[in-house]
């Protein structure tokens, strides 16, 4: 591309078009349900503490009253989201503009959309369909549809690896992967396991289909609930929705204990220090919001340029971006 053409959209006017009309379609499927759009902060004190998630930072000029100076772009508006259910407001969704480092390349774009949901009085099984539900309308929008298939991740690592992904050691993880060559360094555990997802499992996802894999080890629970799985092993309360190989949503059964969440903050900056990468400060908004009282829910967040992109059959994020990365 020359550099007198870089001003020109990286989509085309169909595409842009689509996502207008996919936009429409989400909010008249949420006021159908009741679920109600809010706005939330794009800029935080506390940032997303996940090790395997970069988040802008910057720098805010103008009086500050003593509050922090450094501020953080939001990775999601899930923290602030939950704010609002902690206070009462109920079921509610947000569809904006989110954003992290590091992340730029044919999939991958450093901002893109995401809309995300909360369901009070549900759990991440119901929401499962509830989601399949929104993605199938969307298909509808260009003439297709997908049925849904649910698995549990045990039962899916079991039946097309042949291992059990709770109690295989990291050699029979590694060993798995076959001719795919890692670099070993610094991988634990689960970084095998995703592995095993993304390189094993994934490309073998019927095209046509939409695969909910639910029940998650333990020790991939992020914010999402634990339980006992009836075999004696905790499971994490979370799923992922797959539209053929292409993952679209991460839902939990929302954990509503403050001091486990906060637990899991400082377990995540552990991390973050050993691998020598910043380690954003807690949110104690979203601590004190789950100590005052949270209630039992399920929530959810889809990528929107990844369905889109699914909608187009294009492998290219750039296809359904006005101005992608290198355009912006």
């Amino acid at each position: 591309m020359s550099r007198d053409q870089q001003w020109q959209p990286s989509a085309s006017f169909e595409s842009l078009r689509l996502r207008a009309r996919l936009n429409a379609a989400i909010r008249a499927f949420f006021a159908e349900r009741g679920v109600v759009e809010v706005e939330t902060p794009v800029l935080s004190v506390a940032g997303n503490t996940d090790p395997n998630i970069a988040s802008f930072s910057l720098q805010f000029s103008g009086r500050t009253d003593g509050a922090p100076r450094t501020r953080w772009l939001r990775t999601s508006p899930e923290f602030p989201l939950k704010r609002l259910l902690a206070a009462g407001f109920g079921d509610c969704y947000e569809l904006g503009r989110v954003f992290r480092d590091g992340e730029a390349g044919g999939r991958h774009n450093p901002e893109f959309s995401m809309l995300e949901w909360y369901r009070v009085d549900w759990d991440h099984r119901r929401l499962i369909d509830e989601t399949a539900a929104l993605v199938r309308m969307a298909l509808g929008l260009v003439g297709r549809d997908a049925g849904l298939q649910s698995i549990a991740y045990r039962e899916l690592y079991r039946q097309r690896l042949g291992l059990d992904p709770f109690t295989a050691d990291e050699s029979v993880l590694r060993a798995a992967l076959g001719e795919v060559v890692i670099d070993p360094e610094g991988l634990n555990r689960d970084d095998w396991l995703d592995l095993l997802m993304t390189h094993r499992l994934q490309p073998t996802f019927a095209a046509d289909g939409l695969l909910a894999v639910h029940d998650y080890p333990a020790s991939q629970c992020a914010l999402a609930r634990l339980r006992d799985d009836g075999d004696g092993w905790p499971v994490a309360e979370r799923f992922e929705l797959y539209l053929g190989p292409l993952e679209l949503a991460n839902g939990y059964h929302e954990l509503a204990d403050a001091a486990e969440q906060g637990a899991r903050f400082d377990r995540d900056r552990a991390l973050r220090a050993e691998r020598g990468v910043p380690a954003p400060p807690r949110d104690e908004a979203l601590l004190a919001a789950l100590g005052s009282g949270f209630p039992a829910c399920a929530g959810v967040a889809l990528g929107v340029d990844r369905l889109l992109m699914a909608m187009l059959g294009t492998g290219r994020i750039a296809d359904v971006l006005s101005f992608d990365f290198t355009r912006a």
